[in-house]
């Protein structure tokens, strides 16, 4: 199986840059549009939450691969070419927002209502509060369902390899494909999703520790 990694590296180094750059780039994305979708979910509007809540529905009632192909396939019929690294980025960015969007907004609804109101009465409008006293506050409460969104994404970076990007999927795919040693080689890239998302998995606890301490 050693030789088979070694064999494999020069495609595999490209391919897992790959993978780490579309899940975070994903999440990074994904984390501000689902803000958005939060705030809008508990806003005093009826459209905008009810914008935010079909939005949610729509991408978490259907299947992310059919997004991906939606995307890829399907805007060139109204004109919109997209690379497959760009499409897996929008498609996984939309996918996730709607998850972290509940994950921010359980968060936030999680902070006492004294809290918003203790911030009205010292002067603070609504973005101050929601800055200073709120968030820190709620990111607390949703850290852990944050982070395991983060790691499923790094996951579901395996579904690009549809539409031809070069991730560690795929890269197995070929190597199993020139070599016929499928089993060594998924388990030579399963084995390396889950060294990156265990180190994921410890920045997050580094990251809950100081909050916590912080907090307390």
């Amino acid at each position: 199986m050693f030789e088979l990694l070694i064999r494999s590296w020069p495609l595999l180094k490209t391919a897992i840059w790959v993978t780490v750059w579309l899940g975070l780039g994903a999440f990074v994305f994904g984390s501000i549009l689902g803000m958005l979708i939060a705030l809008m979910r508990n806003s005093t509007y009826r459209l905008l939450r009810f914008m935010a809540f079909m939005y949610v529905s729509v991408f978490r009632g259907t299947p992310l691969l059919v997004q991906l192909l939606l995307i890829y396939f399907g805007l060139p019929n109204y004109g919109i070419e997209l690379g497959p690294i760009t499409s897996s980025l929008i498609a996984l960015s939309l996918f996730s927002a709607a998850y972290l969007s509940e994950n921010f907004r359980s968060g936030i609804n999680a902070v006492d209502v004294g809290q918003w109101e203790a911030s009205f009465a010292m002067g603070m409008g609504y973005w101050k509060c929601l800055q200073r006293v709120i968030l820190p506050q709620a990111m607390r409460v949703a850290l852990p369902s944050v982070g395991g969104q983060l790691v499923a994404l790094i996951k579901d970076t395996s579904l690009a390899s549809i539409i031809t990007v070069v991730e560690m999927t795929s890269v197995a795919q070929q190597m199993g494909a020139a070599t016929f040693r499928y089993m060594e080689m998924f388990l030579i890239v399963g084995f390396i999703y889950w060294l990156i998302n265990q180190c994921l998995t410890l920045v997050q606890t580094y990251i809950e520790g100081r909050l916590s301490r912080r907090i307390s």
